[in-house]
């Protein structure tokens, strides 16, 4: 799934967000960006925040921000971005936020298969350290592509 929906376009390095709200804004417009999601989705991902918390950091410094489907995707989207300076995003173990991995998909299906793609990139501590510590979206694509080949 991940070679489906994973471009260049939709990957961010060293983007200088201010705060959480900023970091998942810039998430969700690339997912808009590259038609999986409405512009009303990314105002969804940050409601989802604010109603139920900082379950989205899922790591310590990977956060995957999300919304309901029926918020606005069109298609199962991916839009991995690294923080030029991590963020605090009010998680009590997994701050401060490195990687933030905006997510979209139509129904609840899509979605696991896409997360359990992310789970297995994700258990690779190096391969995330060199995404988190890549300088342009060519390199953090590149080293998403090597995993895509040896899976």
């Amino acid at each position: 799934m991940l070679e489906e929906v994973l471009t260049k376009d939709s990957i961010e390095a060293k983007y200088p967000a201010q705060d959480r709200n900023e970091a998942v804004r810039e998430s969700g417009r690339l997912l808009v960006k590259v038609g999986a999601a409405d512009p009303n989705y990314v105002d969804a991902m940050i409601n989802n925040v604010d109603i139920n918390g900082t379950y989205i950091v899922i790591a310590p410094g990977i956060a995957m921000p999300h919304a309901r489907p029926e918020t606005g995707a069109k298609k199962v989207g991916f839009s991995p971005v690294t923080l030029a300076e991590p963020i605090r995003f009010g998680h009590p173990t997994n701050d401060p936020v490195k990687l933030v991995i905006g997510l979209c998909a139509t129904d609840y299906e899509s979605h696991l298969k896409a997360l359990a793609e992310l789970v297995s990139l994700l258990s690779d501590e190096n391969r995330v350290q060199a995404i988190i510590g890549a300088k342009n979206a060519d390199t953090i694509y590149q080293l998403i592509s090597e995993e895509k080949q040896n899976d």
